[in-house]
């Protein structure tokens, strides 16, 4: 089933969603209760909104036993990333670089800030690579 694109926009378009998918993308696989407990917010709350992303396709599950991990769809997300890439309209056509004009038209304070969003990106991509060559071991 293929989600239309504003359907997606619309359920990204909640903050408690987005953070859910930023935990799973940093953390890997976890459960309603540890998703809960670290965002502050009941298990309950977060079963909804889980509901709502995997209705979505952009998470999905496998119970084991008792404990029913949530995971993110990777292939839903390079859609979701498609998407952004054809509506955005700073200039770097999916390369997550900026033209060279949109440089040189840059202040040093938006560069500061895209450059600090690069290294919290990084981070979590080092986290998540560590996490699953230590699975792997």
């Amino acid at each position: 089933m293929k989600i239309e694109p504003t359907e997606i926009f619309k359920v990204l378009s909640v903050e408690t969603r987005v953070r859910i998918i930023e935990l799973l993308k940093a953390q890997g696989p976890l459960g309603a209760k540890d998703i809960a407990a670290t965002i502050g917010i009941t298990t309950a709350a977060v079963s909804q909104h889980l509901k709502i992303l995997k209705q979505a396709g952009l998470v999905r599950s496998e119970r084991k036993g008792y404990w029913i991990p949530y995971s993110i769809d990777e292939k839903a997300m390079e859609h979701c990333r498609q998407l952004l890439n054809a509506v955005c309209t700073c200039g770097c056509q999916g390369t997550g670089k900026f033209r060279e004009s949109e440089l040189e038209r840059s202040s040093l304070e938006s560069l500061k800030k895209y450059e600090e969003e690069l290294r919290k990106e990084l981070r979590i991509v080092r986290q998540r690579l560590q996490k699953i060559e230590s699975m792997n071991k």
